[in-house]
């Protein structure tokens, strides 16, 4: 026969943490977790891993067009790309988010390390193991010498050791030295470059500004002086574009040199700047604008980006009346330099504002540096301007120049075309000097073909800091693979009356894997041992 006991009648209830602690435990959780050394690895990683996007993807920032054709030619999977912020990769939310958690996790990481750092730097050397043989390096000998002279060489040979020497019962004495705290202080500088590397990256991207414009090859002048005198500007986000560094650039002229394949092997042009007190004196100073060789002027740099041809057309109006304009055109191929834009015109001495906008001129096409007509095709061959020919499409209509919306100047607007407003009027190939006479009497020349240069400028306040850090960071690296933290230990004490002379016992420890230590403490010992430096 079984029995059951009854239950307890108070039974103990389990022990649950209040709300408020639970809470507390988790914060107190996930903070170790984030500022575990871990952690900053796996972040440090996925920065890696998510900066690749970056670096194959066309980004919207640096070229809007190819980020656009991307999309295009890829369909859904472009679209999605661009939802996911991919063609904006270093301003994205979750590029952000590691960037961000990654400094915090080093902060954490960091502080109390220097702490524990400080304690070792300034705490003694450990106490001399009582048996030094069972160190992985160990030597003893006995020898004539006297202690006290002993004593002088073990100081002499461990000069520049962090060392004490404690006395010993038996009469004796012993010393333990230390040294390669530079490991450590490399370590840690190394993660504080990266951390500092970190922080004014940030930061710069804060106050920094970037903005391109095209300016002709022929003295025009670009001024520093607001973002509207840019074609594209990029800022930081402290950063409204009225407080620009003002500075002005004179672009007198551009040369390229090509190998004989066609590739572009040499780009300067000679230009002049004025800054500070030049502006208000007109002083001019002269500068050789290379690639990869940017002018530095009042903390920003001035960067030759690339070039393009700009033809020149005239218009002269069935009343005699001319205009004359120099539009650049962009290139659709590097190689042979073929480029296609339009320049266009507003007809003078209309007064109605409706009459004058069906009366507006664009001249559209292609034009080719060294031309080539096959099949009456216009195509280029090389890139220089060695037999220049443009290809036109003659437009007249309504171009929308006073709709209020901007539009590309290398293009007219489509939609316009399709709708009637702007319609062909004459289409030709023209060679330098040759002209196209529409129905109404009017005359389009093409006078020739000018250069343009692509003027990148770029203000970062912070480089130097970041260069500053990358360099610690290089420098602690450097630090922490080639310096060995390594201890010794030497006792001395008499010989008994079976054995007179002087005992003197070295032990040696590398603290770290490093190959080379064993013959270090051969030298060391032999020195110690003998009093003479050793082979």
């Amino acid at each position: 026969m079984t029995t059951t006991e009854a239950p307890p009648t108070n039974p103990q209830r389990p022990y649950r943490p209040s709300a408020a602690k639970q809470v507390l435990a988790f914060l107190r959780n996930t903070w170790r977790g984030l500022t575990s050394m871990r952690t900053a690895l796996v972040l440090l990683f996925l920065l890696a891993l998510a900066a690749l996007p970056g670096a194959l993807l066309p980004q919207r920032r640096l070229n809007l067009g190819k980020v656009e054709d991307y999309i295009s030619a890829h369909g859904w999977w472009g679209t999605l790309l661009d939802k996911l912020e991919f063609y904006d990769v270093y301003s994205s939310v979750w590029f952000s988010a590691i960037y961000i958690l990654l400094m915090i996790s080093l902060i954490g990481c960091l502080t109390p390390r220097s702490f524990d750092y400080i304690r070792q730097m300034r705490a003694r050397p450990v106490l001399t193991p009582k048996n030094l043989a069972r160190m992985p390096h160990h030597r003893i000998a006995r020898t004539a010498r006297k202690p006290e002279a002993i004593r002088e060489d073990v100081r002499k040979q461990l000069s520049g050791w962090r060392r004490i020497e404690r006395e010993e019962e038996d009469g004796g004495y012993s010393i333990s030295a230390e040294r390669g705290y530079l490991r450590e202080t490399g370590n840690l500088l190394f993660h504080f470059g990266m951390l500092g590397l970190i922080i004014f990256f940030a930061l710069g991207k804060l106050y920094m500004y970037e903005g391109q414009v095209i300016v002709q090859a022929d003295g025009s002048q670009f001024c520093n002086s607001g973002i509207y005198n840019y074609d594209s500007f990029q800022a930081g986000l402290r950063i409204d574009g009225t407080d620009l560094d003002p500075f002005c650039v004179k672009v007198n002229d551009f040369t390229a040199r090509y190998t004989p394949s066609g590739e572009a092997d040499y780009y300067h042009s000679n230009i002049q700047y004025q800054a500070g007190a030049d502006l208000q004196s007109g002083t001019w100073r002269p500068y050789n604008l290379q690639v990869n060789d940017p002018l530095r002027v009042v903390g920003d740099r001035v960067y030759l980006l690339g070039n393009g041809y700009s033809p020149t057309f005239t218009i002269t109006f069935p009343d005699g009346q001319t205009r004359t304009q120099n539009t650049q055109w962009r290139p659709t191929d590097q190689t042979t330099m073929l480029s296609e834009g339009a320049t266009k015109f507003d007809q003078p001495g209309i007064t109605d504002e409706a009459q004058r906008r069906t009366r507006q001129i664009a001249v559209t096409g292609v034009l080719a540096p060294t031309s080539f007509v096959h099949g009456g095709v216009l195509t280029s061959t090389a890139p220089q301007l060695k037999n220049p020919m443009v290809a036109v499409d003659v437009m007249r209509g309504d171009l929308g120049l006073d709709a209020g919306r901007g539009q590309s100047v290398f293009e007219v607007d489509p939609t316009r075309v399709a709708d009637g407003r702007l319609k062909q009027v004459a289409r030709q190939n023209l060679a330098v000097g040759q002209e196209i006479k529409l129905a109404d009497g009017t005359r389009v020349r093409f006078d020739g073909v000018g250069t343009w240069v692509n003027l990148q400028i770029s203000h970062d306040p912070t480089q130097v800091y970041v260069l500053a850090f990358a360099i610690v960071m290089f420098a602690g690296l450097g630090g922490s693979l080639l310096v060995k933290r390594r201890r010794v230990w030497v006792r001395v004490r008499p010989g008994d009356e079976g054995s007179p002379g002087t005992v003197i016992e070295v032990a040696g420890l590398a603290r770290t894997d490093q190959a080379g230590y064993g013959e270090e403490f051969q030298r060391i010992s032999e020195r110690l041992v003998t009093g003479r430096k050793g082979s």
